[in-house]
């Protein structure tokens, strides 16, 4: 299944290259609304607010109201997370809160956080830079890997999301190894992004098991939508 990225910052529809280097930038939010209006889930991902730097809190409720989004970025709280999920998102995405700078995997939280908002409407974010998982916008990483956090948190989170920072926004491709290996992992939903490209390896990504995020080659119009 292709899911649509829609990443804001700063007020706009953007496309970072490695969460980095802007590449794109948009500002007509209707004209992308429409195009994703057919897609079961949409991803909106809020990266002033996963960066510390803002928030867009009334554009991911404009648009989580208009389509059936999974909603990510300065997620941790369980406080924020309730707040997303009022303002029209079906599920939220969290990946920093989970995981402590010593490389601990917070699960305490990830149970209350379950618990209070269901874990069916829980997705855990893993995504990686250079192996490790990285936190706070991709700007730090922590001594973990998903083989070891994906074990404790498998009981409170309907689906993993796993991004490969390496390849973002570069549309090299998604190494399909990776994604067969995270399969092993998990009997939950697996998303994976990161350089994804063409249909046919959302083809690929899909016998393995796996649900893709794709932006940059949607909105370069490499993917049609």
């Amino acid at each position: 299944m292709l899911i649509p990225s829609i990443d804001l910052m700063g007020g706009r529809i953007v496309q970072l290259v490695q969460g980095e280097r802007l590449r794109l930038a948009f500002d007509d939010f209707d004209y992308w609304i429409e195009k994703f209006a057919r897609f079961p889930l949409v991803q909106l991902i809020d990266l002033d607010a996963a960066m510390g730097q803002g928030d867009n809190s009334t554009l991911i409720a404009q648009v989580a109201t208009r389509l059936p989004c999974q909603v990510g970025g300065g997620i941790r709280s369980i406080e924020r997370a309730r707040q997303v999920l009022d303002a029209g998102a079906k599920r939220v995405i969290v990946g920093s809160a989970l995981f402590s700078d010593a490389g601990e995997v917070h699960t305490e939280f990830a149970a209350k956080l379950a618990e209070v908002v269901g874990e069916d409407r829980v997705v855990a974010s893993i995504d990686t830079k250079n192996g490790w998982i990285a936190v706070k916008g991709w700007k730090a990483q922590v001594a973990l890997t998903p083989d070891a956090a994906i074990p404790l948190l498998e009981p409170y989170a309907t689906a993993f999301l796993y991004t490969h920072v390496d390849g973002e926004g570069k549309m090299e491709g998604f190494p399909i190894e990776v994604a067969r290996h995270l399969r092993r992992l998990t009997a939950r939903q697996l998303i994976v992004g990161g350089g994804v490209r063409s249909l046919q390896e959302i083809d690929m990504l899909g016998a393995v098991g796996a649900d893709a995020v794709v932006g940059m080659a949607v909105y370069t119009h490499l993917i049609a939508v």
